[in-house]
């Protein structure tokens, strides 16, 4: 039934989108510096990734989603640019150029929040891998009721992720009326240091595959 699929798919895609990773650690530190509107904004970028991963499944990407020097170059690449993203949290905080209060044109900015949400999407070599197992498989399932059934698994899959990071977001931005500087600070450092720690496992994971197809 397409009310199971799309049920099923909004459940499942919590799932995911709870999981602690990139893309919650930036939503925490991009609220802390935009407001709530980060969350969803972020999860634009987000999904316009996976709608066009979706429609690259369906065209047959799923044996270059699984080939392991993909997967490799996906760990490594996207582990150095995790690398620099929280680099530059800690650096900022070290240097003082973060404040709750940032005056008009003070905050610096790398990227926007939908472009963010798009390269952090991609620099996490486990959302390839679920798109290609679980995601293919419910893919498969949808494309049984033609554009209909695809259209409602994603948006059971997208909302799941729309719902989470928007609370997360607004629960953040609240959080600010009570929240000094120093603990802002402090947040935008565990984000940073949780950022390189991710990084380097993702690195380890890509070296240890890369060794193992020697």
């Amino acid at each position: 039934m397409l009310l199971e699929l799309f049920v099923t798919s909004w459940i499942v895609g919590f799932s995911g989108a709870m999981m602690p990773g990139p893309l919650l650690t930036v939503t925490v530190s991009e609220t802390t510096r935009r407001g709530a509107k980060a969350g969803p904004l972020i999860m634009v970028g987000h999904a316009l990734l996976e709608l066009v991963l979706v429609a690259a499944l369906i065209l047959g990407l799923k044996s270059f989603l699984n080939n392991q020097y993909f997967i490799i170059t996906v760990s490594i690449v996207g582990g150095l640019f995790l690398i620099w993203m929280g680099y530059g949290m800690l650096r900022d905080v070290r240097q003082g150029n973060i404040s709750l209060e940032l005056k008009s044109g003070q905050e610096k900015v790398l990227m926007g929040p939908v472009l963010a949400g798009v390269l952090v999407s991609l620099s996490n070599p486990y959302w390839s891998i679920w798109w290609a197992t679980i995601g293919l498989g419910y893919i498969t399932s949808a494309w049984e009721y033609g554009i209909a059934g695809l259209f409602l698994f994603f948006a059971g899959h997208i909302l799941a992720d729309f719902t989470w990071y928007g609370v997360v977001a607004v629960a953040i931005a609240r959080g600010k009326k009570v929240m000094s500087d120093r603990l802002y600070r402090g947040i935008i450092a565990v984000c940073g240091a949780f950022l390189i720690g991710l990084a380097l496992t993702f690195i380890r994971d890509g070296i240890v595959r890369m060794t193992g197809l020697q």
